[in-house]
């Protein structure tokens, strides 16, 4: 989820022109329809256009239908995909260790915890197998990306990770960072690797792992979020790691307007050929994910059914990393036909993990802690469906 400060950037309705990156278009839309200097209306499918940097015009393109699925199998995705008709992952963010961001390093049970391994196991035993653990870069590498570890922050955020791989369940490592690095857009591209060489290393063993290169790279030069994945991809390979790496893209790795925004993402290659595009998707009115009201009940699978067809038409599979609705009877049906396209899509859709828990959400509108979580209490039985 975009954090609080960049969230604002995406109010819509008030002003006469969409923001950058904002939404500006598509089926019932009652916002502003141009964009302010610098970025165009962009055409991404039938119900959302956005506004993106450049100056060429939208497309008029209409497309309301998924590409149809291959009757043999071609994909050049990653080995080990989704059983026909089921998802692979299916779980729950744990956000917590990124708390107190701004303030590093910060006090543990002050300013940012870790996430509770009683909370996962009841999760587990709700049947979830997949939990990105969140964490800052600041507080794991605190002088330089290429430095060493704090050593108490990785033995708790390692403690995390074994207890979920130990219960038979998949950890996704993330760190939480939008590209940046104290703030300042990560540029160094052979800092980065070495990151991801020294974390991956940490991990090289642990078969249930999985490696999130960064949490929603925004409004950045897109070669640079490109090369950024690569580096990751190429510094996790370089430590040995064999396991699936999770990459994400530009505009918050959204999947509203990825194939008109992250097309480039499509040259990444792995040695492993085990890359899956990670991508995220709130049903607000400007998928920020920050009210709990949905547009429609249709919504879910209205927003990702243009990442869906550059999936399937590029041989590649992905995972929403992140997605959420309010507890309403809207949002419920937009979820579950959000899920249910997933599944129905299996051949290029790896999962779902929902936004978010962790012991510090309080009564957030999605909190999903149990027992007792906003979002817990009203969608896990829905969600808990798609775990089988």
């Amino acid at each position: 989820m975009k954090s609080s400060f960049l969230a604002g950037l995406f109010a819509v309705g008030a002003a006469a022109q969409s923001p950058a990156w904002g939404q500006c278009g598509g089926k019932d839309w009652k916002g502003a329809t141009t964009c302010v200097s610098g970025y165009t209306c962009t055409y991404s499918n039938d119900w959302y256009s956005q506004c993106i940097p450049g100056s060429a015009g939208p497309s008029t393109t209409l497309r309301t239908t998924t590409t149809a699925k291959p009757s043999t199998t071609t994909s050049s995705g990653p080995t080990g995909t989704s059983t026909p008709g089921k998802l692979k992952w299916v779980g729950i963010n744990q956000s917590s260790a990124e708390f107190g961001q701004g303030t590093y390093p910060g006090i543990w049970g002050k300013t940012f915890t870790f996430p509770s391994t009683s909370s996962i196991q009841t999760l587990i035993g709700d049947g979830y197998n997949t939990f990105r653990v969140c964490f800052s870069m600041e507080r794991l590498v605190p002088n330089q990306l290429t430095g060493s570890f704090d050593d108490g922050y990785l033995r708790n955020l390692t403690q995390v990770i074994d207890y979920i791989t130990n219960a038979g369940a998949t950890a996704v490592i993330d760190p939480h960072n939008y590209g940046r690095y104290y703030d300042n857009i990560i540029t160094d591209t052979n800092a980065f690797k070495t990151f991801w060489t020294n974390l991956a290393g940490k991990f090289v063993s642990n078969s249930r792992v999985v490696f999130d290169t960064n949490n929603e790279y925004n409004t950045m030069d897109q070669t640079l979020v490109l090369n950024l994945n690569q580096a990751a991809i190429n510094g996790i390979r370089a430590a040995g790691a064999t396991q699936y790496i999770f990459v994400e893209g530009n505009a918050w790795t959204g999947a509203w307007s990825w194939n008109t925004t992250n097309t480039n993402m499509v040259a990444l290659t792995d040695p492993q050929n085990k890359i899956v595009y990670e991508m995220h998707q709130y049903l607000d009115s400007d998928s920020s994910g920050t009210s709990a009201t949905c547009v429609s009940a249709q919504i879910g699978v209205q927003r990702v059914i243009g990442a869906t067809n550059w999936l399937r038409a590029n041989g590649k599979v992905g995972i929403i990393g992140e997605f959420a609705g309010g507890a309403n009877s809207v949002c419920q049906q937009a979820v579950k036909g959000l899920l249910d396209h997933l599944k129905e899509n299996s051949d290029v859709w790896q999962g779902a993990i929902w936004w978010a828990g962790g012991p510090w959400w309080a009564d957030y509108i999605y909190s999903f802690e149990p027992p007792s979580g906003t979002g817990y209490s009203y969608y896990n039985s829905l969600l808990k469906q798609y775990t089988v």
